[in-house]
């Protein structure tokens, strides 16, 4: 697996182009992404949403348009990809396909699975390939993504957070915004996030 990175926009919101067996695959195309995932990509396959929020859906259209490659997205977080419900003037997009909870796909010969993990949005999913994983706006290093934005659920978030301790399996984390981390390392802090999340209920 190879994954290039790319922080866009103001938020500077990480775009992953991560190929595999000479497959591309684009995770969340933020503000101006699209001249970078063209530049970029040999074989496109697919857009893959870990969540609705504008800053990492920003250039689906546009993405989609330029390869023909389907969207695929959490089906709670459809809806932001038309409504643009924080009012940022996102371009909309249309979803090809609609992800329900954890599921696994295989998308021509490589298995992707969206684990959800409700919370910062109701679809808020991290992409898990092989041993890594994508974390969108759920997990960051030493940090959580916010809960009090619109349709973001406090009481979900603490569920999500006691999810992500069950699981015993170690992968690296490569984030909505800033840099790699471990899910090992994470979870040494996720009971003090917890804690925080429970604290503003």
């Amino acid at each position: 697996m190879h994954i290039k990175i790319q922080p866009m926009g103001v938020y500077q919101t990480n775009c992953y182009i991560v190929t595999i067996d000479k497959k591309d695959f684009i995770i969340d195309p933020g503000v101006d992404a699209t001249s970078w995932v063209l530049a970029n990509v040999t074989n496109p396959i697919a857009i893959l949403n870990t969540h609705g929020h504008f800053d990492h859906v920003w250039s689906n259209g546009a993405v989609k348009e330029a390869l023909n490659i389907p969207i695929y997205v959490p089906k709670d977080d459809a809806f932001m990809l038309t409504d643009d419900p924080l009012g940022q003037g996102t371009p909309k997009s249309t979803p090809d396909h609609l992800i329900v909870g954890d599921q696994t796909l295989n998308i021509e010969g490589v298995d992707i699975t969206f684990r959800h993990f409700a919370g910062h949005t109701p679809g808020c999913s991290i992409i898990e390939i092989a041993d890594v994983w994508f974390s969108g706006d759920f997990l960051f290093e030493q940090s959580i993504g916010r809960w009090d934005f619109p349709s973001s659920s406090g009481e979900s978030m603490i569920q999500s957070l006691k999810k992500a301790q069950t699981i015993t399996t170690d992968y690296t984390i490569y984030p909505g915004h800033g840099m790699s981390t471990t899910l090992k390392a994470e979870q040494r802090v996720i009971p003090y996030w917890i804690e925080q999340v429970s604290r503003s209920l």
